[in-house]
């Protein structure tokens, strides 16, 4: 898959990047800056990058849920949501995902950058 990186015109703390035949744009910490933008084949790419080459039926629950979660609720899961609608323990998302559930789970899941996070 080809991928290459540039500044946008508009925005100094945006990055576009285009992967195979379309453009991308991130934020500044490598979020999605538009949630419809992600494919799965998005992912793998962003997992493949953060050293998780490995995909289970388990990230995929998880991102599912996630993504799921942010359509119907506008924002991201609190960890007990997260716990809950996933069935797992925040150990068992913190192996799953190494880079932890914001900068590993979210942001593969696609879900924007939170704001009160940064």
């Amino acid at each position: 898959m080809n991928v290459e990186s540039r500044k946008p015109e508009t925005e100094d703390n945006l990055r576009i990047r285009v992967i195979g035949d379309r453009e991308v744009v991130f934020d500044r910490q490598g979020f999605l800056y538009d949630f419809d933008d992600w494919s799965e084949a998005l992912f793998g790419l962003l997992a493949k990058e953060i050293g998780l080459v490995r995909i289970h039926d388990m990230h995929w629950q998880v991102i599912r849920f996630l993504r799921e979660f942010y359509v119907i609720n506008g924002r991201a899961p609190l960890n007990r949501q997260l716990r809950e609608g996933t069935g797992m323990s925040l150990l068992e998302l913190k192996k799953l995902f190494p880079a932890g559930i914001r900068h590993g789970a979210w942001r593969l899941a696609g879900l924007p950058n939170p704001k009160g996070c940064t």
